[in-house]
Order: C-alpha cells, then sequence, then structure tokens
C-alpha cells in the first residue's frame, strides 16, 4: 500500500509562497470574505485509506464542483437524451459566456460551463419532486457525511449578485431550452453552488468515479459503469473550463474546479483528490491547487497518460 502522507505535507509546504499569488472571487461577496492562507489536501483510495493535510476538514463553498453532482443524478436517470440539450465539448471560453450561448442558438458548449449547468440543473428539477432535498441527499450518500448542507449566506449572496447567470437562464428559456420557470431553476442552481463540503468530503464523494460508479467503501451504486466513464471524460475536457488543455498537460487527470478554490481530481482504479486554496487565477481556478496537483502527479508519477 502507498502512503500519501509525505508527498501531499511536501506538497503543502511547497505551495505556500503561492498563497498570497492569487485572487479570491470577489463578485459573490460571501466568497469576497474567505481567508487566502487557507490550503487544505485529501486524498481517499478505493482501498478505504485517507491521507490529508492542512485545512482538509474545514468547508467550503464547492461552487461549480457541484455541477459533477446534478450531472451524475441526471445522467443515470435520462441516460443519452440530455444531450439533445447540452453538447459535449469544451468551450475554449469563459465559463459564464453569453457569447457562445447566442452564437451556438441556446445550446450550450457542455454541461460544466455555467450554461450547461443551468439546463442540467433544470432537468433535476423534473426527475424529482424535492430537487433540493435530492440533491442534498444525493451528495450526503456520496459523501457517507449525513451533515453536509448548503451555506445560507452564500446561497443569498449568489442570488443576489447572479445577474449573469439569470442572463445565461432567460437566453435558454428564450431558445425553449428550460422546461422549469427561470426563478425556479435559477433558485435550485443558487443553492447547488452554495454546497459547504471539506476537501475529506469531497475527495470520498468522488471515489464511486474512480471505481466505475460505485462507491468502494460502502458498495453503495451511485451510477452504472458507463455514467462513470462519461462523466470522467467531460471532466478531463470541461472541468477545467478554458484551461482544461493546461489542467490536462500539468496534471493529467479528469478533475473539476470551483471559484471557492476547490479542485476535485480522479486517479481511476486508485484514488480521488481534492484541494483547497481560494486565491484564483485568471480562469478562475485555484493558483495553488493546480500547482499542488501537478505536483502529486509528479511525485507519484501516477497520471492517466
Amino acid at each position: 500500500m502507498t502512503s500519501y502522507t509525505g508527498i501531499i505535507e511536501s506538497i503543502a509546504r511547497e505551495i505556500k509562497p503561492l498563497l498570497n499569488k492569487g485572487k479570491v472571487a470577489t463578485y459573490i461577496p460571501a466568497l469576497s470574505r474567505i481567508n487566502p492562507q487557507k490550503f487544505g489536501m485529501a486524498v481517499a483510495t478505493v482501498r478505504g485509506e485517507l491521507f490529508t493535510t492542512g485545512d482538509a476538514t474545514e468547508n467550503f463553498s464547492i461552487q461549480s464542483i457541484s455541477k459533477v453532482f446534478t450531472l451524475a443524478m441526471v445522467m443515470d436517470r435520462m441516460g443519452d437524451s440530455l444531450w439533445d440539450r447540452v453538447g459535449r465539448e469544451a468551450s475554449g471560453n469563459p465559463f459564464n459566456s453569453l457569447v457562445q450561448l447566442e452564437y451556438e442558438n441556446g445550446k450550450p458548449r457542455n454541461p460544466f460551463i455555467n450554461a450547461g449547468a443551468l439546463v442540467v440543473t433544470d432537468c433535476v428539477i423534473f426527475e424529482n419532486e424535492d430537487p433540493l432535498t435530492g440533491l442534498i441527499d444525493f451528495v450526503r450518500n456520496c459523501s457517507g457525511n449525513p451533515s453536509i448542507d448548503y451555506d445560507r449566506e452564500v446561497a443569498r449572496s449568489e442570488k443576489e449578485t447572479g445577474h449573469r447567470n439569470a442572463a445565461l437562464a432567460n437566453f435558454l428559456k428564450s431558445y425553449d431550452n428550460l422546461a422549469n420557470d427561470v426563478d425556479r431553476v435559477l433558485n435550485l442552481y443558487f443553492h447547488q453552488c452554495a454546497l459547504s463540503m471539506s476537501c475529506v468530503d469531497l475527495a470520498k464523494s468522488f471515489l464511486f468515479l474512480a471505481n466505475g460508479g460505485t462507491d468502494p467503501v460502502s458498495g453503495k451504486v451511485i451510477c452504472g459503469p458507463r455514467q462513470a466513464k462519461r462523466i470522467n471524460a467531460l471532466m478531463q475536457t470541461c472541468g477545467l473550463y478554458d484551461e482544461g488543455g493546461e489542467f490536462a498537460y500539468r496534471v493529467g487527470l479528469p478533475g473539476k474546479s470551483g471559484v471557492g478554490g476547490g479542485i476535485v481530481a480522479v486517479m481511476p482504479g486508485e484514488l480521488s483528490v481534492a484541494v483547497w486554496s481560494p486565491g484564483l487565477n485568471t480562469a478562475g481556478n485555484s493558483l495553488a491547487g493546480m500547482m499542488a496537483l501537478e505536483l502529486f502527479t509528479t511525485y507519484t508519477a501516477r497520471s492517466i497518460f
């Protein structure tokens, strides 16, 4: 068995000078107050091992990482019919781009940019009588942590400042690509982005993607192996927005980021790893988190390539 303790503790020391380099997200007021010096990292293996360093047990706003959970919920129920409404290609544009959505006639390029995630959220509502409770239950089931919830302050802050997301949702509605009321879709979307989890929670909750759709610790089937394979593929190509190529080059794992400073990556058949550092680069991804994951695959000499 491999012990990752020494590796991740070495990484935590090595990335420390980078913690002052990034900038926390300021367009969501509740996130602008987060201490940029925070750093956590957790590795969960398919054998049930857990390795942590730094602030790995501290909760933070997972933001767009939540899109993986909603996608898993919808793909397992809808199958390929989802792709009639959203594409599967990398965007090459900022995650909240309006221009691309107009150019492509209201069909978002992929499910991880904001427009695509709104379509997926619309599907979650269609598939659930109580969609927020259904989503929270799903995330708790994935992580094995029954106390996971959303941050009320962040959800309120998202709603008060989410004008661009509202514009995207209304644009989607104008192309008949939202079945539900715009306000209802936005309300669930803001709450899903406000989910509060730790690196430990995230690493554990992504293990099903490292194990063909089944949680290797609890034995719970989260989704089918076909869906797990395809979610990993989408994370590899689209999970870091317009920095997907850079992440593939430097890290070499399927991953998903959020503007709360979190990134989760998956080594199929082996492990999932989550990092948190609130300071972002110009693409909206954690600056120190990117380096931490690059160092992780370098020091372990393991990637999907």
